[in-house]
């Protein structure tokens, strides 16, 4: 799991909009009461609220101390567990599993996998979204180029798994899966905070970025990042970012 430093407070002034982005994953996953389900990567628990208000038992889990914290004194009366979801196994399979914007934060794609495949029983339900090859193309590219011609080497590493349609269908098959559908897609995305919109998103999103860095290398690389970025990504006071998306649906078969 990458490395970062969330402030679930100002996560949700800042960050709403990733939350409002799953909201029509809840149509596609259609849980009914009496159901169990769990949110993998629930983050301060916007999307498992939703989820619950369909009458189905559902689960939130966060790696995030500060995530799960928020979620619970938000939502008291939803379960809400501290867990790797590269690792996490429920207690018993449950009928489905939900997760946006999350998976791409769990490197180890091959271990998550497996965790989901344990927890879903045979015939159970999996539908997420998440980044997609190609998701902040532009922020991608500026990072590495900040690293060679800061002389950084290896310092800045990217903690993000973005894969494409092709090879995330082949691991789940490989995990027991039937993939019902599976594509990518560009979703532009407007980021709040005005001017400072690409600074407030690497505040969030990029701490493990700069984990390696002092504060004198770490300011020249978000330097770099805006004035690179920002020929594609603002206009008219505010920025927008290059997300592209990963959308899936599949069935446990075994």
């Amino acid at each position: 799991m990458a490395a970062n430093s969330w402030q679930a407070e100002d996560y949700d002034r800042a960050m709403a909009f990733v939350s409002r982005g799953g909201e029509d994953l809840i149509e596609i996953i259609r849980l009914q009461p009496g159901e169990s389900a769990v949110d993998w990567g629930c983050g301060t628990g916007d999307l498992t609220a939703k989820l619950a208000s369909s009458g189905a038992a559902v689960t939130g889990v966060d790696f995030s101390r500060e995530m799960i914290e928020r979620a619970r004194s938000k939502y008291p009366n939803l379960q809400f567990v501290e867990a790797d979801g590269q690792a996490y196994r429920t207690a018993k399979p449950v009928d489905a599993i939900f997760s946006n914007a999350a998976l791409h934060w769990m490197t180890d794609a091959e271990r998550t996998a497996a965790s989901i495949a344990a927890s879903l029983r045979v015939g159970g339900r999996f539908v997420a979204e998440f980044g997609a090859d190609g998701n902040i193309a532009s922020i991608v590219h500026a990072l590495q180029k900040s690293a060679q011609l800061l002389s950084l080497g290896r310092r800045i590493v990217l903690p993000w798994y973005f894969p494409t349609p092709e090879a995330y269908q082949q691991l789940l098959e490989k995990h027991g899966f039937r993939v019902l559908s599976i594509y990518s897609y560009d979703r532009p995305t407007p980021l709040s905070g005005g001017e400072q919109g690409l600074q407030i998103w690497l505040d969030h999103f990029a701490g493990g970025v700069f984990a390696g860095l002092d504060q004198e290398e770490e300011r020249a690389v978000r330097r770099y990042v805006e004035e690179a970025v920002k020929p594609l990504c603002y206009r008219d006071g505010s920025w927008t970012a290059d997300y592209r998306r990963l959308r899936v649906a599949a069935v446990k078969q075994s």
